[in-house]
């Protein structure tokens, strides 16, 4: 690790020889540092698709939450056919890991629901009423679940 600094102090010191120094028409010197070969998996973020048919199917997508690196997509439309009560049941237990991760759900649509980690934030579109009254969400799009 030593070497990497000191290569890249050699390249970024100035030195008084001509190459170091500007040529006129050609523009700035300029340093080039190497990415490395190896990349950090655990700052990639994965969008991941699920699909609610059971209650038991939220488990993965708890899990995938709770690692830190996925946003979920969540089909509900199967579950919403066949149970609400099962479905509600599933929207609180994912809310409430979702809070306890710092993270964030919101519906889109009927059929839909994103569940993101800590680092991101669902955006929200506000949409004023006629007389100049507060913003509200506008619900047919984005759907709060509490």
């Amino acid at each position: 690790m030593g070497g990497f600094f000191s290569k890249l102090k050699e390249r970024l010191t100035v030195s008084d020889t001509p190459a170091a120094t500007m040529d006129e028409g050609k523009g700035q010197d300029y340093v080039e540092l190497d990415s490395g070969s190896g990349t950090d998996d655990r700052r990639r973020v994965t969008v991941r698709p699920f699909v609610i048919e059971e209650f038991e199917h939220i488990k993965p997508i708890l899990d995938a939450l709770r690692e830190g690196a996925t946003v979920a997509l969540i089909n509900i439309k199967p579950l919403k056919d066949k149970d609400l009560v099962e479905l509600k049941r599933a929207i609180n237990k994912l809310k409430n890991t979702c809070d306890a991760i710092d993270g964030d759900i919101a519906g889109f649509g009927e059929d839909w629901i994103a569940a993101v980690p800590s680092f991101a934030k669902i955006h929200r579109t506000q949409k004023k009423k006629a007389m100049g009254a507060e913003p509200q969400a506008e619900m047919s799009k984005v759907t709060e679940y509490s």
